[in-house]
């Protein structure tokens, strides 16, 4: 019984922590540009009203905190006054907070300036602590007219994760002013009346309605049939990971669906080998979205009969860029394409434009290395060369600190070249070719 009821509380705790309380504030200008006029009246009585139906709409939406903060409505203008801005009404449950609201909107009077920045720094610190999905939601007619800068503001509060990516919606807002507020967050340009109602709509729909999508990670003929792939969705304005999950199909067979915030636009990455990305993906609240990555995968595998756990860089075929690092006798995944190999062994072994095709296993066998055991007379320099033909390419170095070097060499013809330390003239040089087998074990003795 009690483990049952432990279960149930770990459950609750779980279903809990998945669905994180919605605070929305709004920030509103009350700037005195806000007495223009704007179609049938002044633009600060009729965004008042239709902010006033908006949040009359949220009355009865469960989950839901909402809160108030003016600008420009304590301090006339002239003189300016930069710290006009105040949080008129603290959060509280949807219920509660939108008669409380509705009444705050009736009194307040355009009259100030316009401290967009300030207003975002200091709605950001409104929120409580705790695990919530903070949204700001700004209502103006004007840009910042206080010297700061808006939008390293929100991508500072962005970034520490206290806010999402705001809601820019422009009241009547001048044409040239428009573009300066793309980097504070997701604008809407509210030119009528009716698109304000319609803004706000849409707006709200992405705080409150759940929204889908699947990652179809799709294979040569373009069809989702790749799958166990980690993935990472990006915050495409600052950077961060919001969400990993491990691609999955679910019983159907198909690419299984992920619940997605819909206020941020995402980079979504497949850790693939190379990665695949694809970027600017805007979720519409409530809809399903199919999000397409091709990333056709083939496997690679070299196989050595070895003691030694050897490992091998692949690289893009013809670019000395590191993709993996990769253990013999291991089976890996890349992009179907061509890659270059080369094998950590003494000395190294090579291998261009090797082929990865869908859905096939590319294998290459080694032969197993041998046992070099080379005894010196004393210390001394020189080293081991490889014979390529007529060319020797030196793999090891002695550095005149130890008579007896024992090397795991794959077979092939080598050749030593030693010169004792107390050797003053370079004709006491001498050399020692040999012959190493697959897995057998040579002693060379230089004298």
């Amino acid at each position: 019984m009690a483990t049952l009821l432990f279960m149930g509380s770990f459950s609750a705790m779980a279903q809990k922590k998945k669905d994180p309380v919605n605070r929305i504030l709004f920030i509103f200008d009350a700037s005195q540009s806000m007495l223009g006029r704007w179609q049938s009246g002044r633009k600060i009585d009729i965004a008042k009203k239709l902010l006033s139906n908006m949040v009359d709409s949220l009355q009865n939406i469960e989950n839901l905190e909402i809160g108030l903060r003016v600008y420009g409505h304590k301090s006339g203008y002239p003189p300016q006054d930069c710290d006009d801005t105040h949080l008129e009404v603290n959060f509280l449950k949807a219920e509660f907070a939108v008669d409380i609201i509705k009444k705050k909107l009736k009194v307040i009077r355009a009259r100030g300036t316009t401290p967009i920045a300030r207003s975002l720094e200091e709605g950001a610190k409104d929120f409580p602590s705790g695990d919530a999905r903070n949204i700001v939601i700004l209502i103006t007619d004007g840009k910042e007219e206080c010297g700061m800068d808006p939008c390293a503001v929100s991508r500072l509060y962005q970034r520490k994760g206290i806010i999402l990516k705001p809601f820019v919606i422009g009241v009547g807002l001048d044409e040239s002013w428009k573009k300066s507020f793309d980097c504070v967050g997701r604008f809407f340009d509210a030119s009528k009346e009716a698109d304000f109602t319609n803004i706000l709509n849409i707006v709200i729909s992405h705080v409150i309605d759940n929204t889908t999508a699947q990652v179809n990670l799709l294979d040569e003929n373009g069809e989702p049939t790749e799958t166990n792939v980690n993935l990472t969705f990006y915050n495409d304005f600052t950077g961060t990971s919001k969400y990993n999950y491990i691609h999955t199909m679910n019983a159907y067979g198909n690419p299984d669906t992920m619940v997605i915030d819909p206020v941020l636009s995402y980079k979504v990455v497949a850790h693939t080998i190379p990665p695949v990305s694809i970027s600017d993906i805007t979720l519409t609240p409530g809809k399903h979205t199919i999000i397409p990555l091709i990333t056709p995968q083939g496997e690679l595998e070299i196989k050595m009969n070895s003691k030694i756990k050897y490992q091998y860089i692949v690289r893009p075929a013809g670019v000395d860029t590191t993709l993996h690092l990769q253990e013999i006798n291991e089976i890996e995944k890349y992009l179907i394409g061509r890659y270059d190999i080369e094998l950590l062994t003494l000395p190294r072994k090579k291998f261009y434009d090797v082929e990865v095709n869908q859905r096939t296993i590319t294998t290459y066998s080694i032969s197993t290395p041998g046992l070099a055991n080379i005894l010196l007379p004393s210390k001394g320099y020189g080293g081991l060369y490889v014979k390529n033909g007529d060319e020797l390419e030196q793999i090891y170095h002695f550095k005149g600190e130890k008579t007896q070097h024992r090397l795991t060499l794959l077979p092939g013809n080598y050749k030593v070249v030693f010169r004792a330390i107390s050797a003053k003239n370079h004709i006491y040089t001498t050399e020692e070719s040999f012959k190493l087998r697959s897995g057998q074990s040579e002693l060379i003795k230089i004298y």
